[in-house]
């Protein structure tokens, strides 16, 4: 007789972002004369840059004729495109071999999939609130999971315990859904007790593009981190590719555990359960880290800079408080009269049509709280900020 995965039965009934999908749906059709501004998930608006769409065009074409095609390509990514992310690296002053990039299709699937590398009985250490992803797929799994609380005293940027044993350590930094970033001694202090621990860091980076004033961008700023920490990152926020989908995991060479390489178990994973992103795909996402790509997409990540300004300075004006809004595409708010965190999102839905995402389901320590999101248009974001005001100044 087949046996399920039980640990299916540990999970919420709904991912977060479907239940929210599912009460706008609702509400749209019982009021359909009234827009709803979508301020929630944090999906992009700006379209590709011209030299990415340049690109990728240019591919279509080689696939077109049979002295340029190509089929399957190298699991871990043409070359072309790891040199592109290597020198992206180079010029911040981190050093990367080659083979120690791996493009994938995303930083979301990478964060599942990585779990392949680790045993069952790993002891997982997560924020809480955090990013759904990395809860849930340690719960499929069926490992353990305790939380380092992040919380309005502590700049929602929990510090390593020296009393807690853990061997997969999560930091998101800056962070989703709060918008905190972590300083260069704070995650020296993450490096020093992974070593420790004999831990391995998961570092997502996926908005490290966001980072304006010096702060720390890619975990190997870090001394030693190259001998704990692990990198996952995504053109998705970077650049858009939201819709086309392209990420990449660096795994370091110094990684080794029970003298095992996981760069080599990482590289004998995808070759064996993934056929690689498509080269049209990593045309386009070597043409980001371009000159002429750099400069376009620059221009869309300060549209969405100023999309977080306008509603930083909207929370500011009411008299909100609010982590976020710089370094980062989120801003993390604290409900007001000690609403819950789903009674504000009805209150904003049934009040002025603006979407936001619940804190709550980020985790227990988001309750009471609210995440907005600078994706969306300047049109929307101006209007939703009006909207609020005049709501929450009530």
């Amino acid at each position: 007789m087949l046996k399920p995965n039980l640990c299916y039965q540990n999970l919420a009934e709904s991912y977060l972002f479907s239940t929210v999908a599912k009460k706008v749906s609702a509400y749209q059709a019982a009021n359909p004369d009234k827009p709803v501004l979508r301020l929630g998930i944090g999906d992009v608006t700006l379209p590709l840059a011209p030299a990415v769409i340049e690109a990728m065009h240019g591919a279509v074409d080689e696939m077109s004729k049979k002295e340029t095609f190509k089929g399957y390509g190298p699991e871990q990514g043409y070359p072309f495109l790891k040199e592109s992310i290597r020198g992206y690296y180079a010029r911040r002053g981190v050093a990367l071999e080659s083979d120690e990039i791996f493009i994938s299709d995303g930083a979301k699937s990478d964060c599942g999939n990585i779990l392949d590398l680790f045993d069952k009985d790993n002891v997982v250490l997560v924020p809480d609130p955090v990013y759904p992803v990395y809860v849930d797929t340690n719960t499929m799994a069926g490992r353990k999971i305790i939380y380092a609380s992040a919380n309005k005293e502590n700049g929602f940027l929990p510090m390593p315990d020296a009393s807690v044993d853990a061997d997969i350590i999560y930091i998101c930094s800056p962070n989703n859904p709060t918008g905190a970033s972590y300083s260069k001694a704070q995650l020296e202090k993450w490096v020093e007790y992974a070593l420790k621990k004999n831990a391995v860091i998961l570092y997502d980076a996926a908005y490290e593009c966001f980072v304006t004033d010096g702060a720390v961008r890619s975990i190997y700023e870090i001394e030693n981190a190259k001998k704990c920490a692990i990198e996952l990152c995504s053109f998705s926020k970077t650049a858009g590719f939201t819709g086309t989908r392209c990420g990449y995991t660096v795994v370091p060479e110094a990684l080794e555990f029970s003298g095992m390489s996981l760069r080599k178990m990482w590289l004998r994973r995808q070759t064996t359960k993934f056929n690689g992103v498509s080269y049209i795909v990593q045309k386009g996402a070597a043409a980001v880290f371009t000159p002429e790509g750099e400069k376009q997409i620059a221009e869309n990540l300060a549209y969405y800079r100023e999309n977080a300004k306008i509603i930083a300075d909207c929370m500011d004006e009411c008299g909100v408080f609010y982590t976020g809004g710089k370094n980062s595409p989120y801003i993390w708010l604290e409900c007001p009269k000690g609403m819950t965190s789903w009674e504000f999102f009805d209150y904003l839905l049934e009040n002025i049509q603006v979407v936001g995402t619940p804190g709550s389901g980020f985790g227990k320590n988001g309750e009471g709280f609210f995440r907005l999101t600078a994706f969306g248009s300047r049109e929307t974001t101006l209007e939703a900020c009006k909207r609020l005001k005049t709501l929450l100044k009530k």
